[in-house]
């Protein structure tokens, strides 16, 4: 193998190559076919950073390992001038080694290889002489095979084009290879042509360089951080792996794209790129380009020509230069203009002298407020144009966000920000600074920022009124606001004292402002499962606020009450509360709706609890099209694990996964430590039905829910997540630590300290592990219990809690007749309410003691129609129970009435999990998959996890003996009913 050099000053990339093993395969065959009728060309297109240099890196590397010589040259933009320059460039790595390889190349033109001619002549004196030469020498090579490339073609000399050209018409007849990369949008003319005439007729292959797959940029370039915030980056990319790696370092060292050099260093990559770029402009094109990364969206010719101070006419023309560098482009209408993408403007933004841009964006305000816009978009220069105490824009960005409040939280909470950073500290400013931290308080809190907010708001509250005659309208709304903020990080005693003593005041706040403040000391109450003490407060505010004519106030007391009911067992009192909470609901507009999130996540839990799944989905998603749009994160996450727990109740198992997944990514940002434990817990619920029996992570998953809540008291939701520990424990199969965790987290025998509403399903569960560990006698107590609290409660899915419970004491005593009815009636009673998950589950574990009690048809019924139902609902768990189970209900031993659990789980593997799978049965190593599949060894270690995790196979024997005795059908595909 001929070894090569790379051009001066080239450096391999160390980071992982990406998500381009399609377009390296089709390199590949090229390679192969190179001489024998194959293209004579590649022509590699692509945007700035999209890839193409790291692509040709890869398969230069490639190449050689496959025997054939390389050679690399490069274009640039400050060489145009120079005839034949990228070939010049990668002819400079001849020597006598490779001269003897190919000895042909010793007869190329010498303005090939960066010499003079001998005669003296000029060499274009006979320019198509010397391109046909240049063939002849390269037709010539025999033996080995000779790949040259040339990167960033669209900067190449007219000469260098010509002679592409003339090699793209005349093919060259040996194995030599041709492959070049260029930017399509600036590529000129004669070489698009040029290269699209090959394509037609065969000889040019061209392979264009698309977004790379956010999943492989997840996998190889950030997998260790968290998964909302790479999707963000991936997002923010758009798919570009310069602009993504770009958002990356700079969230690792915690900056942003800033100035292109800082302390000294050196520039990342993109931003060695934007130097480049920025360089060659003429003074009034940088200006052009200045002025549209300052105006954005809004940037029009006439606009920037407003901006810059210069006539129109030479602005058009100053544009069309830059966007022959593609450095700015028009959106669909051919009005608009813009930077190529956003984090290029933000470079030229943040690159651009200081004063000049405080300039520009004082003009654009004035040129945005002339024109009429909107106050969201002038508030954004006016911010960037600040000097110190102004008045007018103060009262300006005070109504942008008194505007945006509601819709764009966020936006409102930097602009008010603002203003209280330049509103001077004096006596006179009191009131309005009071207002300002108020409102932004707020905003903070709808955000998410719930500490930041919980401590402004107790600066209000601190701070005395600067007029003290009448009631302080100010510090009623900072004490009620500030209660949720302190309930919402799980300090319910100190939201307890702040409402007590404000409800205590004397002169005290006035009837409608006094309902307010009920209402969350009840919610309080709730959440530390207090609320029969506070029953009557809460009827008596509700009472209040229909008098007054409160609408908010009535939603707010109706969601509460029926929750709590909810949560108590008072299934009559809740289901008329929800209902009327519905309507109301239902009546109202989003907008309406738009400050009423929390009460929407309440109503929604409610219809949950009430097996209201339909109800409860309808009202989440509204909740959760209000809160992505207004920018509440904290009920965003309480909205999604709602609607999470009803897809996983209706056996929806894969999407309640997915919702419970975007929940505990926002959970971990928000600082509460019960939100997060309480979404793990249920998120561990749904984890368990997803996999196979005995999955490590699922107890993994439950275990850090349960540390997630230590230290947060025994409140609602912190003792209702280190409950759900116990359910891991059982499918772990450890029985003894799930009767202790239950015990423990329950407050004893009788669980008192569990949600009286979902004690028939923690009674169940205690029945289960009662008996396993031989507590006969608790076993039957909980049963017992279980039926009684059932009757109480008086919901199906409860019924049916009761009823398995029952099933399996019957079982333990030896009544498989017994036990089979029980089962069978858990089955109807979950079917009454849509819990198919839990209609599927009794039926699997009816079927057998069905069998038992004489019933083959009906047993055989009741596997088939649960099995269905948990592979239609990615109910992997049951799926596996249904498969251990077979033999014994249906009486057969060959498979053939249905796959088994690996069988089925190879029906879930992915394309590229399959292919793997079936390398790996071929008997390749890990290594072995990624040369041949083009991939990082540590991504096929990924897929291999998963095709374990999927088909429950432990070995690579395993797997191997697995795929050759089944085949692989298409993921998703259900199991035969």
């Amino acid at each position: 193998m001929v070894e090569l050099y790379r051009g001066p000053g080239r450096r391999t990339n160390s980071v992982p190559f990406v998500s381009r093993s399609a377009e390296l395969r089709r390199l590949d065959a090229a390679l192969q076919h190179m001489g024998a009728g194959g293209p004579a060309l590649v022509d590699i297109t692509g945007e700035a950073g999209i890839g193409k240099s790291r692509l040709l890196a890869e398969f230069s590397t490639l190449a050689r390992r496959r025997g054939a010589a390389v050679l690399r040259g490069r274009a640039t933009e400050f060489e145009r001038h120079s005839p034949f320059q990228p070939f010049v460039d990668a002819f400079a790595d001849l020597d006598q080694r490779v001269l003897r390889v190919f000895p042909s190349l010793r007869e190329l033109p010498p303005v090939l290889r960066g010499r003079a001619e001998p005669s003296g002549e000029p060499w274009n004196r006979d320019r198509f002489g010397l391109y046909r030469a240049t063939a002849d020498a390269l037709g010539r090579i025999r033996g080995a095979r000779l790949v040259v490339v040339l990167d960033d073609l669209h900067w190449a000399d007219p000469a260098s084009l010509e002679l592409v050209d003339h090699l793209v018409r005349h093919p060259v007849k040996a194995p030599f290879l041709l492959v070049v990369s260029r930017r399509d949008r600036q590529a000129p003319a004669a070489l698009t042509t040029a290269l699209a005439r090959g394509a037609d007729t065969g000889a040019v292959l061209r392979i264009s360089l698309g977004p790379l797959d956010e999943r492989d940029c997840v996998e190889e370039l950030a997998r260790d951080l968290p998964q909302q915030r790479v999707a963000e980056m991936y997002a923010a990319s758009e798919g570009n792996p310069l602009y993504f790696l770009a958002l990356l370092t700079a969230h690792r060292t915690a900056r942003l794209p800033g100035p292109p050099v800082r302390d000294g260093g050196p520039p990342t990559g993109l931003e060695a790129l934007l130097l480049d770029e920025l360089a060659p402009l003429e003074p009034l094109e940088r200006g052009t380009v200045e002025a549209a990364a300052v105006l954005g969206d809004h940037a029009t010719a006439d606009l920037i020509a407003a901006l810059t101070g210069s006539p129109v006419p030479d602005v058009v023309e100053a544009l069309r230069g830059v966007m022959r560098r593609d450095l700015i482009r028009t959106d669909q209408s051919g009005r608009r203009l813009a930077l190529r993408h956003p984090l290029i403007r933000a470079l030229v933004h943040d690159s651009t002298d200081p004063w000049r841009r405080q300039e520009l964006h004082r003009r654009a305000a004035a040129e945005l407020a002339e024109a009429g816009a909107p106050l969201a978009e002038r508030a954004h220069h006016i911010e960037r144009s600040l000097t110190g105490w102004d008045p007018e824009a103060a009262a300006i960005l005070t109504s942008a966000a008194e505007q945006t409040a509601v819709t764009a939280p966020a936006a409102s909470a930097h602009w008010l920000g603002v203003v209280l950073a330049i509103l001077p500290n004096t006596p006179g400013h009191l009131d309005k600074r009071r207002e300002l931290m108020l409102m932004r308080a707020g905003a903070l809190g709808t955000t998410g920022a719930l500490w930041e907010s919980r401590d402004l708001f107790h600066r209000v509250i601190d701070m005395a009124a600067g007029n003290e005659d009448g009631e302080d309208v100010l510090r009623t709304s900072a004490v009620v606001q500030c209660a949720v903020m302190e309930r919402q990080l799980g300090r319910y005693a100190e939201a307890d004292a702040l409402l007590r003593r404000e409800l205590d005041r004397r002169p005290g706040p006035s009837p409608s402002r006094r309902i307010g403040l009920v209402i969350e000391w009840c919610c309080r109450a709730q959440f530390v499962a207090r609320f029969p003490d506070v029953r009557e407060e809460l009827a008596e505010a509700l009472r209040g606020a229909r008098d007054l004519g409160d609408g908010l106030g009535e939603m707010g007391a109706l969601t509460l009450a029926a929750m709590s009911e909810a949560y108590e067992g008072d299934t009559a009192e809740a289901r008329r509360l929800a209902r009327t909470a519905a309507g109301l609901a239902d009546a109202l507009t989003d907008g309406d709706l738009a400050g009423l999130c929390e009460p929407l996540v309440r109503l929604g839990w409610a219809e949950v609890m009430l097996d209201r799944y339909a109800d409860a989905e309808r009202h989440t998603d509204r909740g959760v099209d209000i809160a992505r749009r207004t920018g509440r994160l904290y009920m965003l996450s309480q909205l999604l694990l709602c609607k999470a727990y009803a897809h996983f109740l209706t056996c929806r198992v894969t999407t309640a996964l997915e919702l419970a997944d975007e929940a505990a990514a926002i959970a971990r940002a928000l600082g509460s430590g019960e939100l997060l434990g309480l979404t793990l817990a249920i998120r561990s619920l749904f984890l368990m039905q997803a996999r196979p029996p005995g999955d490590p992570d699922v107890l993994a998953a439950a275990e850090e829910a349960a540390a997630a809540t230590e230290g947060t008291g025994e409140s609602w939701w912190s003792t209702l997540a280190r409950s759900l520990l116990a359910f891991a424990e059982m499918g772990a199969g450890d029985p003894h630590r799930a009767r202790d965790v239950l015990l423990d987290a329950g407050g004893g025998r009788d669980l008192p300290r569990l949600q009286p509403s979902l004690l028939p399903e923690f009674l169940e569960l205690l029945v289960a592990a009662a008996l396993a560990v031989g507590e006969t006698e608790e076993a039957e107590h909980a049963a017992e219990r279980a039926l009684k609290e059932a009757e109480r409660i008086d919901l199906p899915t409860r019924r049916a809690a009761a009823l398995r419970a029952l099933g399996r004491i019957e079982a333990h005593r030896g009544d498989p007749a017994s036990a089979a009815r029980a089962f069978t009636e858990a089955a109807r009673e979950s079917a009454l309410s849509g819990a198919t998950l839990r209609e599927a589950q009794s039926l699997l574990f009816g079927a057998a003691f069905t069998r038992a009690a004489g019933d083959g048809a009906g047993a055989a019924a009741m596997w088939r129609r649960a099995r269905r139902q948990a592979g239609e609902g990615g109910a992997t768990l049951l799926v596996a129970l249904a498969d251990q189970q077979r033999p014994e209900v249906l009486g057969d031993t060959d498979g053939s009435a249905e796959p088994s659990g690996p069988a089925a789980g190879l029906a879930q593997l992915t394309p590229r999990e399959r292919e793997i799978a079936e390398l790996v049965a071929e008997g390749l190593t890990n290594q072995a998959v990624a040369s041949r599949l083009c991939l990082s060894p540590r991504t096929v270690e990924s897929h291999i996890a998963r095709v374990y995790r999927k088909t429950g196979v432990p070995s690579r024997a395993a797997l191997a003996t697995l795929v050759a005795r089944h085949t692989v059908t298409a993921p998703g595909t259900p199991p035969p009913s």
